[in-house]
């Protein structure tokens, strides 16, 4: 049985290979920063520690608010290093909650304009966990089309019924909430901004639909949260339905430090039912100390940090201003993700690794991650990026993208 299973590994993977989309992880040296140093292995394996090292710069991560490797959340993790500890060895409910959880889940709540938060090891834990405990099958969930992975398992581990719309389709969306009106709860699933385009979902109508149809609204905010709206609390104060979403999940990992650790945030007996029966909170090691000190510490910086939102915002105007101007397709919007489409996505990988051999780390999307066929290399702003580093990238694309014939 097992050399029937490495067998079909083999395979699976050539064909992988052959259609030029094996995804290969580079190795960094360096913190998270809009600098990095990465190595490049002589024989192109990760393992690797011969090769040579190179600083370039970094266009990729979700490090939204530069905070990645701030020196106030450094400190304050190395503080909770010394009076926490390193981990905590158990689960929540046995020995694992700590005096730091609490804090963070109240604060979150606090920023979210929400009763209580639940902080769950990852984003995809939160998400993984949060419809099973809620629903049962005489319910129904509305999803849409985009929503990330997360959501899409965490609603394949629900008995409810299963309802699908496509994106941001708001008469498609009333349609299945019709098509559930026999369901005893309904919910709506929505990313607050769609990962892979940076679009933000129309919370204000599906808001509007939730309540025509008595059903909830349950978003995921990991591309917002830190950064969208006026206090960056994320796509619901943006679009002023605070208190007219009833379920928030999100993210330690991007703007707000880049670490780990997720949540969902909401109604208190909400929070305390998933405390009870979320398996992935249950069953799952607590989130170490020093992620959230630091994850506290972040909090405090994005709801004071307007000029970090400008800066970041500034950003995302200037790099789509300057790829606009030189010919390539890009996903309207002003969202710091900014998707330049490629379509082909073995051409798509090779603008890749041209762009970090002229110092440019970008990553190529493809199949399964985006549909067939729309291949892209899906950059990030920083509010560390600089004017200068923002135009070096630019440079780099229009060179790169003309020895790939695609833009004139």
């Amino acid at each position: 049985m097992t050399e029937t299973l490495i067998n079909a590994a083999e395979r699976a993977l050539r064909d992988i290979d052959s259609a030029g989309t094996r995804k290969h992880e580079r190795l960094i040296v360096s913190p998270q920063s809009t600098r990095i140093v990465t190595r490049i292995a002589e024989n192109g394996e990760l393992e690797d520690s011969s090769g040579s090292t190179r600083e370039v710069l970094n266009f990729c991560a979700n490090n939204y608010l530069g905070l990645a490797d701030d020196a106030r959340l450094i400190n304050a993790a190395k503080e909770a290093l010394d009076t926490h500890g390193f981990g905590m060895a158990s689960v929540r409910f046995i020995c694992g909650t700590q005096d730091l959880h609490r804090q963070l889940e109240r604060r979150l709540a606090d920023y979210l304009a929400v009763e209580d938060s639940i902080v769950f090891p990852s984003c995809f834990d939160a998400n993984g966990g949060v419809f099973e405990p809620l629903l049962d099958e005489n319910d129904g969930i509305i999803s849409d089309s985009l929503n990330h992975a997360s959501i899409i398992d965490g609603v394949r581990l629900c008995k409810a019924q299963r309802f699908r719309y496509a994106n941001n389709d708001m008469e498609e969306l009333e349609r299945q909430l019709i098509a559930a009106k026999a369901c005893k709860r309904r919910l709506i699933v929505t990313d607050g901004v769609f990962s892979m385009d940076g679009i933000m979902a129309d919370l204000p109508s599906i808001c509007d639909l939730a309540e025509k149809h008595d059903a909830s609204v349950m978003v995921d905010d990991c591309h917002a949260t830190g950064f969208v709206g006026e206090r960056g609390a994320g796509t619901p104060e943006f679009h002023g339905v605070e208190g007219r979403v009833q379920i928030l999940t999100g993210t330690f990992g991007k703007a707000l430090g880049g670490g780990s650790g997720g949540y969902v945030a909401g109604p208190r007996p909400i929070v305390e039912l998933l405390r009870q029966r979320a398996r992935p909170y249950l069953f799952s090691n607590a989130v170490a100390p020093p992620i959230c000190a630091a994850a506290l510490a972040a909090i405090d910086i994005a709801e004071a940090s307007g000029e970090l939102r400008a800066s970041l915002r500034d950003n995302a105007a200037q790099f789509r201003r300057g790829m606009s101007d030189v010919g390539f397709d890009l996903v309207a919007g002003d969202h710091p993700i900014i998707p330049v489409m490629i379509g082909d996505a073995a051409l798509a990988a090779r603008l890749a690794d041209d762009l970090l051999a002229r110092g440019i780390y970008v990553v190529a999307f493809s199949y399964p991650v985006v549909p067939q066929g729309q291949a892209r290399i899906r950059t990030q702003m920083s509010a560390a990026h600089t004017p200068e580093q923002i135009e070096q990238a630019v440079r780099a694309f229009e060179e790169a993208g003309r020895a790939h014939g695609l833009i004139p």
